[in-house]
């Protein structure tokens, strides 16, 4: 017979797009022992997990509850449930994961009115307004509050109230924004929100908070047709995770363990402290790339603090000095996506990674390696600037 040999995976310095590094107390919450999905016991966990994610994401929204199934899950869900075949939808595009929530809300059936921007510049509230005026009767405007592919932190009050003057309901996508930046969803009045557990949350990936308004139950309440999908049909799922209890599917019992602690986390940490954590590493980081002399690909006064995508140096091999941080120094970056592949890297702070001492190590870690490739760079004021705005923070 065959033999397979245990696998025995390196402990690295996650700092790419997700997934982030986890604490040690959510993975050792992993190893509990196995109960049942309706197991009473279990059942007062979930509930415990609601009041976790109704804190995180600053609402009082009854039907909040993770999907089982990663943030694209979460996607789906919410287009699912919202969109019926004819409706009209707005969806901001500026990004990878804008244009997949257009291509997403299209094959649930809907005219999708797809407000584009350059990649690396938010989409202007102006425009989504000139969407909504060219809508019969829009049901929803979805954006991407913290876009991934470039490091954009999109603005999301004013276009919440203008989907809302347009009778329309609110999407957003905090996948890469949940518990590293505020995502308030009552004071925005968000009708439909949803998360993942491997970024800001620091969990492993497998669920994706979600959260809907009584606006969104009450249209899902009034649909003509049933959602398109079964598995990710909230008119059912809500019962599970409501008081009736009703089966639906098995949940996954470990993930939702690793859930329950990493919030656990986040709420011991605070989150205003948790948001000032990521700006103040986010800005020593920020000033040590500028004091290399590279270039970001965010719009100047709308980039994330828990992800910063940096041009590469022309003639530079980025992959190349990729897979010299990986084996050099265990350490992961992401590369660019669609028509930043080869261009640019993205660098995440995100949860439990958004640490000094990673900023200190991502830093000299390119500068040498970009010197060693003949990139010319004043040794040490990288870390200088970054060590300046710690000083300023103290």
């Amino acid at each position: 017979m065959q033999q397979f040999a245990q696998f025995n995976p390196q402990a690295r310095i996650l700092l790419g797009p997700g997934p982030s590094n986890v604490n040690p107390r959510v993975l050792n919450a992993m190893a509990a022992p196995m109960l049942g999905h309706l197991d009473p016991d279990y059942v007062g966990l979930m509930e415990e997990i609601k009041k976790l994610l109704r804190i995180v994401f600053q609402t009082a929204n009854d039907v909040t509850f993770p999907v089982s199934g990663t943030g694209s899950a979460g996607m789906e869900s919410a287009l699912a449930n919202l969109i019926e075949e004819g409706d009209e939808a707005v969806v901001g595009v500026n990004g990878v994961f804008g244009a997949r929530a257009a291509e997403c809300a299209e094959r649930m059936g809907a005219r999708v009115h797809r407000v584009e921007a350059e990649w690396g510049r938010i989409v202007e509230p102006e425009k989504i307004e000139a969407a909504l005026k060219s809508c019969q009767r829009p049901k929803l405007v979805a954006v991407v509050h913290a876009e991934t592919s470039t490091g954009v932190l999109q603005p999301v009050e004013e276009i919440a109230q203008m989907a809302h003057r347009y009778g329309a309901l609110m999407v957003l996508d905090a996948v890469t924004s949940l518990a590293c930046i505020p995502v308030p969803i009552d004071r925005w009045q968000i009708d439909a929100c949803y998360s993942c557990t491997q970024k800001g949350i620091s969990a492993p990936p497998g669920l994706s908070p979600f959260t809907l308004s009584e606006r969104a139950m009450a249209v899902i309440r009034g649909r003509r047709t049933k959602c398109r999908s079964w598995y990710l049909d909230v008119s059912m799922i809500a019962q599970y995770w409501g008081a009736e209890r009703a089966y639906h599917h098995t949940a996954p019992i470990s993930m939702n363990y690793a859930l329950y602690e990493a919030l656990r986390i986040v709420v011991e940490e605070g989150l205003e402290a948790r948001w000032q954590r990521h700006r103040r590493n986010a800005a020593a980081l920020q000033a040590g790339v500028a004091a290399m002399g590279l270039k970001f690909v965010a719009q100047e006064g709308h980039r994330l603090p828990q992800l910063t995508a940096v041009q590469a140096p022309a003639g530079i091999d980025e992959a190349a000095i990729r897979t010299a941080l990986l084996r050099t120094y265990n350490m992961e970056i992401g590369a660019g996506l669609g028509p930043f592949k080869g261009k640019v890297w993205r660098i995440g702070l995100m949860g439990e990674s958004s640490q000094r001492n990673n900023v200190v190590l991502v830093l000299n870690a390119l500068e040498q390696l970009l010197s060693a490739a003949g990139i010319e760079i004043a040794r040490g004021r990288a870390q200088a600037a970054a060590d300046a705005v710690y000083a300023q923070s103290a």
